[in-house]
């Protein structure tokens, strides 16, 4: 099967979205399938075209990380995603911006457009009078339309009414890559450390874990936490910690390519996901996959992957919740038993496996008769 990809952004960009695409595709391939990625080339350097582990990837114009951006990108890269329409049996938009130009070279084809709804942008806009029926356009667009938590898919079928049916299909993990590895930075002796996995975006809740920073100090006076991620916040974060004190219990790491994350989750004892809203959290499940407990907003699809044997959850922009939460799961002589039943969590319910055989039967179903539809891949196939 030939599946076309359209994300506006791809490896080795680092976040959710990116990593959930490429873990995807590298399934798909490692199955014995074929597929291309249309993205932007939103980094500087990055080749317009190349092979990565045997996803053919294509990255058009980008001119700036911005709803404008996103969406002079989408019409941008229109032409070339329906070039690479022609050669696919399935096309799939990943992310709300990549509907229009993933369904219009769908429509041109006459391919089956699968839709993939991620992240809280989706549910901040759903929010929006002006936005909604936008949105609704564009979730009856596909065949067959997932989201990346059940809070997602809640909300797109509350703005269809009910006409069409959004399945919750949570990210997964490549547990084989994300497991117990020795540390990339060893703890020294007696250091209790916590790593948070996050760009540094407000809507991403740093802010409030640096805040809860103080009152777990007081109670553990050697904790440490490792911040691995970039932003617009870093500046602001890190003169928030001098101010609070504890510059000295706070290492800014920036952003790490997708493979030293294993090694850096495993330098740590927890993991902590402080967000304000998310839609299930790779990042997350990365951590749990690694055997690390997690502490937890209860927000989004966070619930829906944090149990009590695992973690703890707690209320968003809540800094003494965190640090109750963190100072508890440190103190808990079965920390090491909760993090080994996160990785058996993840291994059964969330591995990557389980999530490219539940696309296969998806594109299988809007590639076979009796969807329901016309189907768009009826006519002549063309090379591209």
């Amino acid at each position: 099967m030939k599946i076309l990809f359209h994300c506006v952004y791809f490896p080795p960009e680092v976040g959710g979205l990116e990593s959930h695409v490429y873990e995807l595709a590298r399934g798909l391939v490692e199955e014995g399938h074929e597929a291309r990625v249309v993205t932007s080339r939103s980094l500087p350097g990055v080749a317009r075209e190349e092979v990565v582990e045997g996803i053919r990837v294509l990255r058009t114009w980008f001119p700036s990380r911005s709803p404008l951006g996103w969406t002079v990108h989408a019409l941008g890269s229109t032409p070339a995603t329906r070039r690479w329409a022609r050669w696919a049996d399935v096309v799939h938009a990943q992310a709300f911006s990549s509907v229009v130009p993933a369904g219009l070279a769908a429509r041109s084809a006459r391919r089956p457009l699968v839709v993939t709804l991620h992240t809280s942008h989706f549910l901040t806009r759903a929010q929006r009078p002006g936005w909604r029926p936008i949105l609704r356009r564009l979730v009856h667009m596909g065949d067959h339309v997932l989201a990346a938590s059940t809070e997602i898919a809640e909300v797109a079928t509350g703005l269809t009414g009910g006409t069409v049916s959004v399945e919750a299909l949570t990210n997964g993990v490549d547990t084989a890559r994300f497991r117990p590895v020795t540390p990339a930075m060893p703890a020294p002796s007696g250091v209790r450390r916590l790593i948070v996995p996050r760009r540094l975006f407000p809507k991403n809740g740093v802010e409030y874990l640096v805040r809860a920073v103080p009152e777990i100090r007081r109670a553990i006076p050697t904790i440490e936490v490792l911040v691995v991620g970039d932003g617009p916040e870093r500046e602001r974060l890190g003169s928030l910690a001098e101010e609070l004190g504890v510059a000295d219990r706070i290492r800014f790491l920036g952003s790490r390519p997708h493979a030293e994350m294993p090694g850096l989750l495993c330098s740590a004892e927890l993991a902590v996901i402080p967000s304000l809203m998310e839609a299930t959290s790779v990042a997350g499940l990365e951590a749990m996959s690694c055997g690390l407990p997690l502490v937890a907003s209860r927000v989004g699809g966070l619930p829906e992957i944090v149990g009590d044997d695992t973690g703890v959850l707690v209320p968003p922009a809540d800094p003494p919740a965190l640090a109750d939460a963190i100072g508890t799961l440190l103190s808990d002589p079965d920390l090491k038993g909760r993090g080994e039943r996160a990785r058996e969590a993840v291994v059964e319910r969330w591995s990557n496996a389980r999530l490219v055989a539940r696309h296969l039967e998806v594109y299988q179903q809007v590639l076979g008769p009796g969807n329901g539809r016309v189907p768009r891949h009826r006519g002549s196939r063309e090379s591209a």
